[in-house]
């Protein structure tokens, strides 16, 4: 058995469409768009001029919720001012999820790590989810991708520091590193299920940096541009973009390939992929 992945190289915003409707799932009811709207300072993000037909074509809501680490984005208020300040709320009807609390609790009785995951509130008012990834690297969980966007993306603040704490959030900077990993893997299955598999994948390799759009100092791309992929799949969509660097013949994908393989990033689709978040077989199809 293997999960389907469209592919194209063709990086535009109406291609993103056009490969949202190849994915063949209309997302119903009311939609929560959840993507990385950029920490201030930040140069990599993709901003809201490219998302913009998508998330107008399934007249989504733009969804975040603020972090746990000292910045921009931390508090409502700064997060807000921010999300304006990156033109966010100038094209979309945006929610910060976890804006005033308290968190809503999803339990995870199968969960290896953690066995609740603490999400913004406001997600009770979406039926469906589009999850928007800016596929890169990361700081501490390797790369960033559909994983990463539904674990930490969806967790409220405290949410995070639980995840990223693997159940104490007190250890949020200090905890096992594959530990967290798991976490982060449990965490996305509690949105998986809350959403009772109502979501779209879509993941964008561009601007490719080791950084994360959380790092407001991040590093330049470290390589070339490789393309859009969608899936119903979120563990073989992140496969399939790790496959894609690990191909490349662009000689920066060696800083990337180091990024992700200190930091165990793979770990994160061995544990959702256990949990049954999805299938790490798939099959390309490149239009």
């Amino acid at each position: 058995m293997a999960s389907k992945v469209f592919f194209s190289r063709e990086i535009t915003p109406e291609k993103v469409v056009e490969m949202y409707q190849l994915a063949g799932k209309e997302l119903s009811g009311k939609v929560a768009v959840k993507l990385h709207s950029g920490e201030e300072g930040n140069q990599n993000f993709l901003r809201p001029e490219f998302w913009k037909p998508m998330i107008e074509y399934i007249d989504g809501t733009v969804v975040e919720c603020n972090t746990a680490y000292e910045g921009s984005r931390n508090t409502t208020q700064k997060h807000l001012e921010t999300i304006a300040k990156h033109g966010w709320s100038k094209y979309f009807r945006v929610d910060l999820l976890d804006g005033e609390g308290p968190d809503l609790e999803l339990a995870i009785p199968e969960g290896k790590r953690i066995q609740k995951n603490f999400v913004g509130k406001n997600i009770v008012n979406y039926d469906s989810m589009l999850v928007l990834s800016h596929f890169k690297g990361h700081p501490m969980g390797g790369y960033g991708g559909a994983l990463k966007q539904l674990s930490i993306g969806v967790a409220s603040s405290y949410g995070k520091a639980y995840v990223h704490g693997a159940g104490e959030p007190e250890k949020i900077w200090t905890s096992d590193h594959d530990a967290f990993l798991e976490s982060m893997a449990d965490a996305a299955l509690s949105v998986i299920k809350y959403f009772k598999g109502n979501i779209v994948y879509v993941n964008v390799m561009k601007n490719m940096s080791v950084d994360c759009d959380c790092c407001a100092v991040a590093e330049d791309p470290c390589m070339k541009d490789i393309g859009i992929l969608v899936s119903l799949d979120p563990v073989a969509i992140d496969q399939a973009c790790l496959d894609l660097v690990y191909a490349s013949d662009d000689p920066g994908r060696d800083h990337l390939i180091e990024r992700i393989e200190s930091r165990n990033g793979v770990h994160t689709i061995e544990a959702a992929a256990a949990l049954g978040c999805g299938l790490r077989e798939y099959e390309l199809q490149e239009v």
